[in-house]
């Protein structure tokens, strides 16, 4: 009895991945979810295989349409590890035949008889923006974090990928999606940049139940990530970070935009938490130490890491730009790429990544224009953007990162100290 009770409850109420996945993309509660059968008065609008179980949700494959079904999986399965490359392929021929679906749990999705389905599911709205037709949506199931956005894959009923929805649920989340989309547009509006990595496209973005929907067309078909051990890509962050444009002229950090970003948002955080008078002493510090150091100042993509980067067509193709922005060091992007590979990759503490990023600017810091002291300036102040990073996401409702924090600012303060 115990067993039917808890496989017929609302996903939406777990603590789980399952149950914030479900309260993201199904907000509105006259939708329905069950494990089984639509409850009376509503129709099936549509239903998913929880894969691999209610126990361990990974996965919310759409049934109904065996391609769709099977592209869930199989779509840019080459960019995924090797392990679950192969979980997915397996099911993916699977699902081709309908035979994936009877083995998972079904979670159906239904609305009350007579009600508009566009009205109150997302993938049913995106499907009329979008002007695709019939949308089938696959989602991954992580463990909750409040940094963690649902996606939605979304296929037509042949399989064909249409886009890429990522959703905005909490502060950190909506200020980030927007942040990506915002980003995006301005990237559309470049043609013919040298060397620039390709860009998938916003295809649209809405307010949907309170969240920040966002929609990305999908990646080309046949993209390769790019290993893991690949040096950097010195001439797109160039190309990132000016644009198009001629090198701009050097100017002291003193009196940059920057520095009053980073100032303004150290007193953001010391009236918000107590550790964030040490950041506030953090940028008083870095202007001291660097302030008439001259730096050239353009674009970063914000998350330059080997996860966020591929190939296709002899192309560099780069995605997740929900960190980009405007005026900040030139070698940021060649910093975090440096700084993330050694915590992300390798498992290294704060201060071990924060060697890292001196190593690599020291080793390709004089292709950016960066003598001895801008390196220095260059690696002190992205260690104190990521620090703010890391309170500006635990502030909007994410939660600190424990390997960040306090450890990032315990570096920075050694690093003044020297």
């Amino acid at each position: 009895m115990t067993a039917t009770v808890t496989t017929i409850r609302d996903p939406r109420s777990r603590g789980d991945g399952l149950g914030w996945v479900t309260r993201a993309v199904f907000g509105d509660e006259r939708v329905a979810l069950t494990v089984g059968a639509a409850p009376a008065g509503h129709r099936v609008a549509a239903r998913y295989a929880v894969v691999p179980s209610l126990s361990r949700p990974r996965f919310l494959l759409p049934l109904g349409a065996p391609r769709a079904t099977a592209a869930a999986l199989l779509a840019y399965n080459a960019l995924r590890p090797p392990r679950v490359r192969a979980v997915r392929a397996a099911l993916g021929g699977l699902s081709r035949v309908g035979a994936a679906g009877p083995a998972f749990p079904t979670l159906t999705v239904s609305v009350p008889a007579g009600s508009d389905a566009g009205e109150l599911l997302l993938a049913e709205r995106l499907a009329v923006d979008l002007a695709a037709g019939p949308l089938h949506a696959g989602c991954g199931v992580r463990p909750l974090d409040p940094n963690h956005k649902p996606t939605l894959a979304l296929f037509t009923g042949d399989g064909r990928p249409q886009g890429y929805a990522k959703i905005g649920w909490n502060g950190a989340t909506r200020a980030l999606v927007s942040a990506e989309a915002a980003a995006l547009r301005e990237l559309a509006e470049l043609t013919g940049v040298p060397d620039h990595p390709v860009t998938p496209r916003l295809l649209t973005e809405i307010e949907w139940a309170g969240q920040v929907v966002a929609v990305v067309e999908p990646l080309p078909p046949r993209v390769r990530g790019v290993p893991v051990n690949d040096p950097p890509r010195i001439a797109a962050l160039l190309a990132v970070a000016r644009r198009g444009r001629p090198a701009s002229p050097s100017r002291p950090l003193a009196g940059s935009s920057f520095l009053d970003r980073l100032a303004a948002g150290a007193a953001r955080a010391a009236r918000a938490d107590s550790s964030g008078r040490r950041a506030v002493a953090a940028v008083a510090a870095l202007s001291r130490r660097h302030g008439g150091t001259a730096l050239e100042f353009g674009h970063w993509h914000g998350d330059w890491v080997p996860w966020n980067l591929g190939r296709h067509a002899g192309e560099l193709v780069a995605w997740d730009w929900e960190h980009s922005g405007p005026d900040v060091p030139l070698g940021f992007d060649l910093a975090h790429d440096a700084f993330q590979r050694a915590l992300v990759l390798r498992g290294e503490p704060a201060a071990a990544a924060a060697g890292a990023v001196d190593t690599r600017l020291a080793r390709y810091g004089d292709q950016f224009g960066l003598g001895p002291a801008q390196r220095r300036a260059v690696a002190d102040a992205y260690l104190v953007e990521m620090w703010l990073r890391t309170f500006r996401l635990a502030d909007a409702g994410a939660g600190w990162n424990t390997a960040l924090h306090p450890a990032l600012l315990d570096v920075i303060e050694k690093r003044h100290s020297v």
